[in-house]
């Protein structure tokens, strides 16, 4: 990712979110990363104490208690968060101008996702135009993520949901600075799409988070001969509980092992098994074909969504050839405020 995100005017600021793991976030930064994302206040904490020193969370942050923790934070370390509301932002500039701090804000503009930001055009100039009342606040861009636009499954899919977003940013930005407004950075893109932002001429940041793991959902996107593929690397080890029934064998990762929000797990290198149902604590594997498991045979899952699972451990067991290399805690885990 770091080479493919080495272009003129390209920024890469991974997304945390999906490591939670402050180890992995430096190793990103190493090797060039401007900073990193968070996806919530108590992550950007967590990292800050880790010692990464350039976060931007890509939320709306709401209500008084949280945004004074943003504040204080900001006093600590180079600190973005979005807007897409005036009564936030207007919340945001009394807390930040009473301390002195500065915060970078980025408008978030609705570019296909349907989830949060304004839409496209004048409703960000509204916001700009609040932002002048408040001396410590900054524009610092637009961020204009099309999260959908990930797990469209062709090719043309992605470059079209993308030509869009690319044009909806290109819009605001023109918008903004015809009224004056400098809009340094233009913010998005995933691991789905990161090379159609990289190209569009309007993206200057690119924050794809999963490349670190991927999952068997992201398995399932077709690539343009001309994309990026990344390696598995993400797995849930897990052992052979039950072969009672013929045919099937039941394995002691269930539905506390792995997310399932974007479908069951897939096994590892194994295309005669298939992972089919799961409890708390078990899942049920059918065997297709004349080969067999045994009690105590371990096996790799790969799981449908790698944020999610990531969320369930508390450490990531790095393994190289086959060795235990390095324990890496996964810090963040559960920081969901």
């Amino acid at each position: 990712m770091a080479d493919a995100s080495a272009r003129p005017g390209i920024r890469l600021r991974p997304h945390a979110k999906s490591h939670k793991c402050p180890e992995i976030a430096r190793r990103q930064l190493a090797l060039g990363a401007v900073g990193i994302c968070c996806q919530k206040l108590g992550e950007a904490e967590v990292f800050a104490q880790a010692g990464i020193a350039d976060i931007l969370i890509t939320n709306e942050i709401i209500g008084r208690k949280k945004l004074q923790r943003l504040v204080d934070l900001a006093q600590k370390v180079h600190l973005g968060v979005l807007v897409d509301a005036l009564s936030n932002l207007n919340e945001l500039g009394a807390l930040a101008s009473d301390t002195g701090v500065a915060v970078d804000v980025y408008i978030e503009v609705d570019v296909g996702a349907g989830r949060c930001g304004v839409a496209p055009g004048h409703p960000a100039r509204v916001l700009a135009e609040a932002l002048r009342s408040y001396p410590t606040l900054r524009l610092a861009g637009l961020h204009c993520y099309h999260g959908t636009a990930q797990h469209l499954r062709r090719p043309d899919e992605r470059e079209q949901a993308i030509r869009h977003a690319a044009g909806a940013a290109r819009e605001t930005r023109s918008i903004l600075e015809a009224a004056g407004f400098e809009v340094p950075v233009i913010t998005g893109a995933g691991t789905g799409s990161f090379m159609l932002e990289r190209d569009s001429g309007v993206f200057s940041e690119l924050q794809p988070g999963s490349y670190v793991f991927m999952d068997r959902d992201y398995a399932f996107n077709e690539l343009d001969p001309g994309e990026e593929p990344f390696e598995q690397s993400l797995f849930v080890e897990t052992a052979v509980m039950s072969t009672a029934r013929s045919g099937y064998a039941v394995v002691d990762a269930g539905l506390k092992a792995s997310s399932i929000d974007s479908g069951l797990p897939s096994v590892w290198q194994r295309d005669d098994l298939v992972y089919q149902k799961a409890s708390d604590e078990h899942g049920v594997l059918e065997i297709r074909g004349d080969r067999s498991l045994s009690l105590g045979q371990h096996l790799r899952l790969v799981p449908g969504h790698c944020d999610p699972t990531v969320n369930l451990y508390d450490w990531l067991v790095c393994v190289r050839d086959e060795h235990v290399e390095a324990l890496w805690p996964i810090a963040a885990r559960g920081a969901l405020l």
